[in-house]
Protein backbone atom coordinates (compact mmCIF):
# COMPACT_ATOMS: atom_id res chain seq x y z
CA UNK A 1 0.00 0.00 0.00
CA UNK A 2 1.58 3.70 -0.74
CA UNK A 3 0.40 6.98 0.41
CA UNK A 4 -2.33 7.12 -2.73
CA UNK A 5 -3.82 3.85 -2.19
CA UNK A 6 -4.33 5.34 2.24
CA UNK A 7 -5.47 8.39 0.90
CA UNK A 8 -8.14 6.68 -1.45
CA UNK A 9 -9.28 4.49 1.77
CA UNK A 10 -9.75 6.94 4.18
CA UNK A 11 -11.58 9.34 1.78
CA UNK A 12 -14.07 6.64 0.98
CA UNK A 13 -15.25 7.47 4.91
CA UNK A 14 -17.31 10.47 5.71
CA UNK A 15 -17.88 9.39 8.97
CA UNK A 16 -15.05 10.15 11.38
CA UNK A 17 -15.82 6.52 13.52
CA UNK A 18 -15.49 4.89 10.54
CA UNK A 19 -12.22 5.96 9.69
CA UNK A 20 -10.83 5.23 13.08
CA UNK A 21 -12.71 2.12 12.88
CA UNK A 22 -10.44 1.18 9.99
CA UNK A 23 -7.32 2.45 11.47
CA UNK A 24 -8.11 -0.26 14.41
CA UNK A 25 -8.60 -2.84 11.59
CA UNK A 26 -5.15 -1.76 10.08
CA UNK A 27 -3.75 -2.42 13.51
CA UNK A 28 -4.49 -6.06 13.26
CA UNK A 29 -1.99 -6.09 10.22
CA UNK A 30 1.10 -4.81 12.06
CA UNK A 31 3.51 -7.77 11.84
CA UNK A 32 4.52 -9.54 15.37
CA UNK A 33 7.72 -7.43 17.45
CA UNK A 34 10.48 -9.86 18.99
CA UNK A 35 10.07 -9.47 22.32
CA UNK A 36 13.54 -9.21 23.25
CA UNK A 37 13.39 -6.11 21.75
CA UNK A 38 10.53 -4.78 24.25
CA UNK A 39 12.48 -2.53 26.51
CA UNK A 40 13.42 1.11 27.10
CA UNK A 41 16.11 1.24 24.32
CA UNK A 42 13.70 0.79 22.12
CA UNK A 43 10.43 3.14 23.81
CA UNK A 44 9.32 6.03 21.85
CA UNK A 45 8.84 8.83 24.75
CA UNK A 46 6.29 11.40 24.27
CA UNK A 47 3.26 8.94 23.39
CA UNK A 48 0.21 8.74 25.73
CA UNK A 49 0.90 4.72 25.31
CA UNK A 50 3.98 2.42 25.29
CA UNK A 51 5.26 2.20 21.90
CA UNK A 52 8.42 0.25 20.76
CA UNK A 53 10.81 0.33 17.15
CA UNK A 54 13.27 -1.43 16.61
CA UNK A 55 14.86 -1.14 13.12
CA UNK A 56 17.49 -3.05 11.29
CA UNK A 57 19.80 -1.96 8.20
CA UNK A 58 20.34 -4.52 5.31
CA UNK A 59 22.16 -3.95 2.15
CA UNK A 60 21.05 -0.10 2.76
CA UNK A 61 17.60 -0.52 3.55
CA UNK A 62 15.51 -0.57 6.57
CA UNK A 63 13.55 -3.25 8.35
CA UNK A 64 10.95 -1.80 10.78
CA UNK A 65 9.39 -3.37 13.66
CA UNK A 66 6.91 -1.70 15.60
CA UNK A 67 4.45 -2.09 18.25
CA UNK A 68 2.10 -0.62 21.03
CA UNK A 69 -0.04 -1.41 23.91
CA UNK A 70 -2.85 1.04 22.26
CA UNK A 71 -4.98 -0.64 19.15
CA UNK A 72 -5.86 3.24 17.63
CA UNK A 73 -1.75 3.58 18.12
CA UNK A 74 -1.37 -0.15 16.21
CA UNK A 75 -3.07 1.39 13.08
CA UNK A 76 -0.81 4.34 12.93
CA UNK A 77 2.35 2.44 12.86
CA UNK A 78 0.73 0.15 10.49
CA UNK A 79 0.52 2.84 8.09
CA UNK A 80 3.97 4.02 8.76
CA UNK A 81 4.94 0.08 8.52
CA UNK A 82 3.25 -0.15 5.29
CA UNK A 83 5.23 3.32 4.01
CA UNK A 84 9.09 2.93 4.88
CA UNK A 85 9.45 -0.60 5.75
CA UNK A 86 12.18 -2.03 3.03
CA UNK A 87 12.83 1.24 1.57
CA UNK A 88 16.61 3.38 2.01
CA UNK A 89 17.22 6.22 4.00
CA UNK A 90 16.39 9.03 0.91
CA UNK A 91 13.34 7.01 -0.31
CA UNK A 92 11.71 7.65 3.70
CA UNK A 93 12.87 10.66 4.36
CA UNK A 94 11.41 11.69 0.82
CA UNK A 95 7.65 10.46 2.44
CA UNK A 96 6.76 13.33 4.96
CA UNK A 97 5.37 11.24 6.48
CA UNK A 98 3.61 14.11 9.23
CA UNK A 99 2.30 15.73 5.78
CA UNK A 100 0.35 12.57 5.06
CA UNK A 101 -1.65 12.23 8.02
CA UNK A 102 -2.48 15.43 7.52
CA UNK A 103 -3.98 14.50 4.36
CA UNK A 104 -5.85 10.92 4.84
CA UNK A 105 -7.49 13.48 7.37
CA UNK A 106 -6.17 11.29 10.51
CA UNK A 107 -4.32 13.89 12.50
CA UNK A 108 -7.15 16.44 13.71
CA UNK A 109 -8.93 12.58 15.19
CA UNK A 110 -6.06 12.26 17.00
CA UNK A 111 -5.79 13.97 20.54
CA UNK A 112 -3.20 16.19 21.51
CA UNK A 113 -1.08 13.42 23.14
CA UNK A 114 -1.49 11.09 20.37
CA UNK A 115 -0.57 13.79 17.95
CA UNK A 116 2.81 14.71 20.06
CA UNK A 117 3.48 10.84 20.14
CA UNK A 118 2.75 10.57 16.08
CA UNK A 119 5.35 13.24 16.02
CA UNK A 120 8.06 11.43 18.19
CA UNK A 121 7.89 7.79 15.93
CA UNK A 122 7.70 10.32 12.97
CA UNK A 123 10.85 12.34 14.06
CA UNK A 124 12.72 8.91 15.50
CA UNK A 125 12.10 7.06 11.90
CA UNK A 126 13.19 10.51 9.81
CA UNK A 127 16.04 10.66 11.95
CA UNK A 128 17.85 6.86 11.10
CA UNK A 129 21.73 7.34 10.58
Amino acid sequence: MNSTELQKNFEMFEDDDDKIAYLLELGKNLPPYPTDKKTSEYKIYGCSSNVWIYTEKINDKYQFYFDSDALIVKGLLFIIYTLVNGKTLSEIRSLSLGKLFEEIGLKPLLSNQRQVGLSAIISQIENLN
